[in-house]
């Protein structure tokens, strides 16, 4: 792999670490920058699920940058034209929820890879001004091994599928959803992301991707279960979130002056 300057995460994928990224709602490009001072090497902003518009998340993968980390922006659903729109803002990876297809798959891989994988257009101005790349041929001729694609497996059909999925030219990770997962997998009678129906998925989609070369990754609560799902295989692993870390830091000043 030709690293890309300013690119990082996909040449710590490639060299086989274990990469641990922080996780943000909280539509603050501050917040972002503190994830990254703090010693996350990627931070991700998640657009399907929580705060962050267009203009802010503009912002906020120029504030990871500016920390030291690779951003990383999970896009709405089937929003595959935002895929490519925050790769041109300067995202290293993209993280595509409900990829259950093949079809799902390619249309992801589409808007994210270039030409001969991909079909994706031209623009990369914030990208190659954040990178510091002068000549957008050097960009062109690298951007396909240097963005992450993450699929995201988190139904009962994207796990018939997986192998398949993880087959696709231009998936570089499988990326579980365990949340989703577990209503899926029990037909929404239950949320319960370490249950041991989604641990046995988890071993399923660690499995699909050591066979087709990709990198099993996992959303989890906290660093406990990061901890434990990267001794079992898993080497990308979103850590709990911004507000779930603030809350647990109000939470433990309040205990601290009610004992006082």
């Amino acid at each position: 792999m030709a690293p890309l300057p300013g690119y990082k995460l996909a040449q710590r994928l490639a060299a086989g670490e274990t990469v641990f990224t922080g996780w943000c709602g909280l539509p603050a490009p501050i917040i972002l920058e503190t994830v990254a001072r703090e010693g996350f090497v990627a931070v991700t902003i998640d657009q399907q699920h929580a705060l962050w518009d267009t203009a802010a998340t503009v912002n906020g993968i120029a504030a990871i940058r500016q920390g030291g980390a690779s951003p990383i922006v999970r896009v709405p659903l089937a929003a595959f034209d935002t895929a490519s729109r925050v790769l041109d803002f300067g995202a290293e990876g993209v993280i595509a929820p409900m990829i259950n297809t093949v079809a799902d798959a390619k249309a992801f891989v589409s808007a994210t890879k270039y030409p001969p994988i991909g079909e994706r257009s031209w623009g990369p101005t914030r990208a190659l001004t954040l990178a510091g790349i002068s000549d957008p041929k050097i960009y062109l001729r690298d951007a396909n091994a240097n963005i992450v694609t993450f699929a995201m497996i988190e139904t009962q059909q994207a796990l018939d599928n997986v192998d398949a999925i993880a087959a696709v030219p231009g998936i570089d990770v499988l990326f579980v959803g365990p949340s989703d997962m577990s209503i899926a997998l029990t037909d929404g009678a239950e949320i319960d992301p370490h249950s041991a129906k989604v641990d046995a998925a988890c071993e399923k989609v660690i499995a699909a991707a050591k066979k087709a070369g990709k990198v099993p990754g996992l959303y989890c609560v906290n660093a406990e279960r990061a901890v434990q799902t990267a001794k079992r295989g898993m080497r990308f692993l979103a850590v709990g979130s911004d507000l779930g870390m603030l809350r647990a830091g109000i939470a433990a000043q309040l205990k601290t002056l009610k004992a006082g």
